[in-house]
């Protein structure tokens, strides 16, 4: 007789076990589908704003080969003051860059081949948009530092055949 009060009692507990189980994962399952939307709401926005940079949009999209990259480095490393942050000091960036150009693009004949000469002026665009940044910023985003300089220059020259901006070096102090 004990053994099967027993048996009744293991029985009864496994159903009340599977009847809180059930309960457990709709009102979960219900939670999961609300933090998806959500997480896909914020990953589509993500996507939307890394479009509109121009920096990963359509020179990005299509890659460019590697024969067809031509490597352009400016010479000088260059001292750049940063913006002041939270402490009230003075920073600097040692940055040493090398521009990526497209010799595909149509454009490259035109002003790929004589990007020598507007050097002073390349360099003048770098050290705005690095100086802008304070220390934290610049040694934390240094993705976002490339792109806002790759913006600027091919705003500069009104066109993509630069393809991408790169730091040989970049020391901050």
């Amino acid at each position: 007789m004990k053994k099967n009060l027993l048996s009744v009692i293991i029985l009864a507990l496994l159903v009340v076990n599977i009847v809180l189980t059930s309960i457990m994962m709709v009102s979960v399952m219900g939670t999961m589908k609300k933090s998806s939307k959500l997480i896909d709401g914020i990953s589509s926005a993500l996507a939307l704003e890394v479009n509109e940079t121009g920096a990963a949009g359509s020179e990005e999209a299509s890659e460019v080969a590697m024969e067809d990259l031509v490597v352009y480095k400016i010479e000088d490393e260059m001292t750049i003051p940063l913006a002041k942050g939270d402490d009230g000091e003075s920073h600097f960036c040692l940055v040493s860059v090398s521009l990526s150009l497209n010799s595909k693009d149509d454009d490259y004949e035109k002003y790929g081949t004589t990007i020598a000469d507007k050097e002073d002026l390349i360099k003048g665009e770098i050290n705005a948009v690095i100086g802008s940044h304070t220390l934290e910023e610049a040694a934390a985003n240094q993705d976002i530092l490339r792109e806002e300089i790759l913006e600027k220059i091919r705003k500069m020259y009104n066109s993509d055949f630069v393809y991408n901006v790169v730091f040989r070096e970049i020391v901050f102090q």
